[in-house]
């Protein structure tokens, strides 16, 4: 755990289900798991700086990151744009991407979970993912906890 001075998480379908929900006025909304949040919080308190990197651009997020007092986050990446927002975030930190852990579930997540030091996903990623030499599947599906899982195989393992 000591050589994890970065925590990064995706949000569709990790953070969430993955699923998208709207209300009949046409408003977007998002199930995040609690346990997730509170094991965020957890990593933080050692003093790992923790964040959210994500394709989407919400307002949800936005709530949500503020609300558990994140560090960062980074909205609207697409096609390489994780791995830079990565790499931007490591560099205002002074911190390396192999002191970086990372858990995402699908393709656009692939090129920052192979660049970073401790990879994850959960169990129901898709494909290419679950394949990535060396990644830790973890046994909990996206938004039923899984972020807190890997967070509990960094700090208690």
């Amino acid at each position: 755990m000591a050589t994890i001075k970065l925590f990064l998480s995706d949000v569709d379908g990790t953070l969430t289900d993955g699923g998208m929900y709207y209300t009949a006025s046409g408003d977007a909304v998002k199930k995040f798991n609690a346990r997730d949040g509170m094991g965020l919080q957890l990593l933080q308190k050692t003093g790992v700086k923790v964040g959210i990197i994500t394709s989407e651009d919400t307002p949800i997020v936005r709530a949500r990151v503020e609300k558990l007092g994140l560090d960062f986050l980074v909205q609207d990446r697409r096609n390489g744009g994780k791995l830079a927002a990565a790499m931007e975030i490591c560099q205002s930190l002074g911190v390396t991407l192999s002191e970086t852990a990372y858990i995402g579930d699908d393709v656009n997540c692939e090129e920052l979970l192979c660049a970073v030091g401790v990879a994850a996903c959960p169990s129901d990623a898709m494909p290419p993912i679950l394949a990535i030499p060396g990644i830790r599947i973890m046994s909990l599906k996206g938004g039923e906890g899984c972020v807190r899982e890997f967070i509990n195989q960094l700090l208690y393992s």
